[in-house]
């Protein structure tokens, strides 16, 4: 019985086996035969890529003329002459609102309170050290190069570092701080690639442009944009006729050119508008055609000599042009002029409106001062003037642009009060001692005057142009200007030895 269930268990542990092995061939032989194995899709990519503009080419081309500028001054370190202790090492570095700083600071104006000096250490001949960082660009085979002048302003020593990391000592030829352009020469007797202006008349919104530069000191770097306005005035000076651009420009930029897809010079970088100090996406440049000219002149004669009138000058706003009769508020409204200067010479006078130079029409105060800067000194040029509700023509020899030193005063007038007449624009006003125009002694509250500005103590000199002695003076030109048809006047006023000018609406 026993051998009978042995056999039993052995046949069917043989079975089990068996079957066990046929279900694993039959999926051996399944997976064989139907051949099943990994399939990967294939990558992605156009078939033809997309047709846009490269800018490789044109970096290619202008990059050996692009630098980099070092600038270093054997100068004192202005943050380390404030130190109250001269010598304390990494106090330049500082941040301003670094609580140690602040006790500095702190702790020097204490000293200064009580009268004590910090302690001074002599020290001998300074090595140069850096002060600045900035780009540049080649103009000429034999190594001119433009930069901004706020680059180079301050140094006694200046190293360029050329694309190939190569660095050249170079000189100072002469600066321009009124457009912020400077001109370097390369100490090497080599050839230079180098790269020339463009014609900014053929300049237009929206064309693509290419900004190289040494952005934060990194070296050769390009970014590109296009050309986001022209003519703006950023209030650096009488000069403004900057490019706006959108391609990345930030501290280390200024100096460097911006190109074309030509590869010519469309303007030199040269500030940001940046509330938090880096890239926001609006740069200005210089536009070739003003830097062409500066930088002329510099290589030729280190400087830039520009013609001069000798005035005080002021837009004409919509009421100067009404009450004066001008069909548009164009041209320069001549504030004051200096005694003995080429303007006073020539005939002009405060308010007189210059409407052209040299037959081209003067659109404001800052295009008269870029009409007249761009003439040589001593070059005669004919004024177009409104004087008087008519128009009139001068020939001007121009002077040269003196040193804001040499800027010509008027000479102080007494101004002593008697009995006042009140007129129908809110003054109160009597004659002026010394016979020129009438002293305001009296503004009524929410007058037309008042909003006008005219305060007690100005000096009314001219209504419409022409000079007034007393308040009927003033009630007579009104009358004129009303019969005129025009609805306000025009009035010339003295405060502080200077001349402004208001309207004022006749009632």
């Amino acid at each position: 019985m026993n051998s009978e269930k042995i056999k039993f268990r052995t046949r069917k542990s043989l079975i089990a086996t068996v079957a066990t092995l046929a279900l694993a061939g039959a999926v051996g032989l399944g997976a064989v035969g139907t051949g099943v194995a990994p399939v990967f899709a294939d990558p992605v990519k156009l078939s033809k890529p997309i047709d846009t503009p490269s800018f490789a080419d044109v970096v290619e081309l202008v990059s050996p003329a692009v630098v980099s500028v070092r600038v270093s001054s054997t100068e004192p370190d202005r943050d380390m002459a404030m130190a109250p202790f001269p010598g304390f090492p990494g106090f330049e570095d500082l941040p301003r609102d670094h609580p140690l700083r602040r006790f500095f600071d702190q702790f020097r104006g204490e000293q200064n309170q009580r009268g004590a000096r910090p302690p001074r250490r002599e020290r001998g001949p300074q090595k140069p050290r850096p002060v600045a960082q900035g780009s540049g660009f080649f103009i000429s085979e034999d190594g001119y190069l433009v930069t901004n002048n706020h680059v180079v302003e301050g140094g006694s020593e200046y190293t360029i570092v050329l694309n190939d990391g190569t660095e050249l000592k170079a000189e100072l030829v002469g600066a321009d701080p009124r457009t912020d352009l400077a001109v370097l020469k390369a100490q090497a007797d080599r050839k230079f690639t180098y790269v020339e202006f463009a014609d900014d008349s053929k300049m237009r919104v929206g064309d693509w442009v290419v900004a190289v530069g040494n952005p934060f000191g990194l070296g050769g770097t390009v970014t590109a944009g296009i050309i986001s306005a022209r003519g703006r005035d950023i209030g650096a000076s009488f000069y403004d006729d900057f490019i706006q651009i959108d391609a990345a420009v930030n501290r280390g930029n200024s100096g460097g050119p911006t190109f074309n897809l030509a590869g010519e010079v469309v303007g030199v970088n040269t500030a940001i508008f940046s509330p938090s100090g880096g890239n926001v996406g609006i740069a200005f440049a210089i536009p070739a055609g003003l830097a062409k000219n500066v930088v002329e002149d510099l290589i030729k004669d280190g400087a830039v000599e520009r013609g001069w009138l000798g005035v005080q000058i002021a837009d004409v706003s919509k009421e100067i042009a009404e009450s004066v009769g001008l069909a548009e508020a164009k041209g320069a409204l001549i504030n004051d002029v200096n005694d003995g200067e080429p303007a006073e010479k020539g005939g002009i006078k405060a308010g007189d409106i210059i409407v052209s130079v040299n037959g081209e029409t003067v659109s404001s105060s800052r295009d008269l001062a870029r009409k007249i800067g761009s003439q040589k000194p001593g070059a005669e040029v004919e004024i177009g003037l409104w004087r008087n509700g008519k128009s009139e023509t001068l020939t001007v020899k121009l002077g040269k642009m003196p040193g804001n030193d040499q800027m010509a005063k008027a000479s102080p007038r007494d101004r002593n009060q008697s009995e006042a007449t009140v007129t129908n624009f809110g003054l109160s006003v009597t004659p002026a001692e010394d016979g020129e125009g009438v002293l305001v002694t009296d503004v009524e509250p929410d007058s037309e005057a008042e909003a006008a500005g005219i305060m007690p103590g100005d000096v009314i000199k001219a209504v419409n142009s022409k000079q007034v002695a007393s308040a009927k003076d003033i009630q007579d030109a009104a009358e004129e200007a009303r019969k005129a048809g025009r609805s306000r006047v025009f009035v010339q006023i003295v405060r502080d030895n200077a001349n402004r000018f208001v309207t004022l609406p006749i009632s």
